[in-house]
């Protein structure tokens, strides 16, 4: 077991060790700008219109936004990435992100990329997941009509035999490969019929081990009892939850949308409030460790903290294959790194895809950045003292 005071979060050389000068020096560059939210808005709207009037400025942004928060435009692109983070014991998840049109065509294209995902998982030791969304795979009005209970036409019935025909092919492939496979979180109204399917493919998957991970945002109100409830049946049925345990990703959509239909606002009322839940998820699971697979997506330092002192407190060896930290690409190498070698079992979301297929998630990264209360200010100042650290090296 490690001492939890080994993992130093302001170790600032292991975390950066794997960018040379030129690329931290680049990092500094993009988390300054992001630091000012005008100059983020400018900068996204900027990018739209250069894109829209075809002006050559993908291999721009290719070799600066694009290069932080992705891994390339293939899985093959990738490689370089998934190689380099995996001499530092990281693992890479694959993450398809692009965000295409609403038909079949493109349904069937993105459930093709993640087979490909999964079988490349199966082939690499430094992928040690696979990753997928729903509305990658299903029209967000048809999420929507059966997250409402409505009566489903005959076309839109034989539209939702496809979309569970493809989570059991995803899933099933997975399986066969012993991958295991996340199920991202969609919007409040989208998100009963991911759950439903989710918590029925780990019924049939997750007997002997955990393959297929539901993802539990806890900025909603509701999702620590859901946790809670969720193992229980678990247990009674006789499978391993596989948990993706995450603060959230639609705040202001969610609140938005709730003002707008009065409704009450689904989303915690603090980010204090967001943050006990978060907590308590990770002491009710660690308490009740053998039925939990875990993977902590967290940027936030005390919540990665807690869970290492847990996994000492309750004897979990530091590299059981059940218990991930992961972070996003580009984003907490501090944690990230510092976990990894200290011995724990990290993982990096790592998105891929054309570049201006990519540029809706890169936006949103730049402008979390801006919205996360200190988060580019933590970037920014980590950045900065390893700069000063190697300077003084000379």
């Amino acid at each position: 077991m490690v001492d939890t005071s080994t993992v130093n979060f302001e170790n600032t050389q292991t975390a950066f060790a794997w960018r040379n000068n030129a690329e931290l020096k680049q990092t500094y560059a993009l988390f300054t700008m992001m630091h000012s939210p005008g100059l983020v808005k400018f900068g996204t709207s900027l990018l739209n219109m250069a894109f829209t009037l075809r002006l050559p400025i993908k291999t721009i942004v290719k070799m600066t936004l694009f290069k932080q928060f992705c891994g390339g435009e293939t899985i093959e692109d990738s490689s370089e990435t998934i190689d380099k983070l995996g001499s530092y014991h990281i693992g890479s998840i694959l993450d398809y992100s692009v965000e295409g049109a609403q038909n079949d065509k493109s349904f069937d294209k993105t459930e093709a990329e993640i087979i490909k995902t999964i079988k490349k998982s199966a082939q690499d030791d430094n992928v040690p997941f696979s990753v997928f969304k729903l509305t990658g795979i299903a029209a967000v009005d048809l999420l929507e009509k059966v997250h409402a209970g409505e009566i489903l036409s005959g076309e839109d019935e034989l539209q939702w035999n496809k979309v569970v025909s493809r989570v059991k092919n995803l899933c099933k492939t997975a399986y066969d490969h012993n991958v295991r496979i996340f199920i991202d979180a969609e919007e409040t109204w989208l998100q009963d019929p991911v759950d439903q399917l989710v918590y029925d493919m780990m019924r049939l998957y997750n007997k002997e081990t955990a393959i297929v991970y539901n993802t539990y945002q806890m900025y909603l109100k509701s999702k620590l009892e859901q946790l809670k409830s969720d193992f229980e049946k678990a247990q009674e049925e006789g499978f391993i939850l596989g948990v993706k345990l995450v603060r959230g990703a639609y705040m202001e959509k969610e609140g938005e949308r709730a003002q707008k239909m009065n409704y009450p606002n689904p989303i915690q009322d603090t980010k204090e409030a967001t943050d006990k839940d978060y907590n308590a998820a990770i002491a009710f699971i660690m308490e009740n460790n053998s039925g939990f697979a875990l993977c902590a997506g967290s940027h936030n330092e005390k919540s990665n903290h807690l869970l290492v002192e847990l996994m000492n407190k309750y004897g979990i060896a530091d590299n059981n294959v059940n218990f991930f930290f992961a972070q996003l690409f580009g984003m907490s190498d501090h944690i990230s790194f510092n976990l990894s070698k200290a011995g724990y079992n990290v993982a990096k979301y790592l998105p891929y895809g054309p570049v201006k297929e990519a540029l809706p998630y890169l936006f949103r990264r730049a402008e979390e950045n801006t919205s996360v209360a200190g988060q580019a200010s933590r970037e920014l100042t980590l950045v900065s003292t390893e700069i000063k650290r190697r300077s003084s090296e000379k």
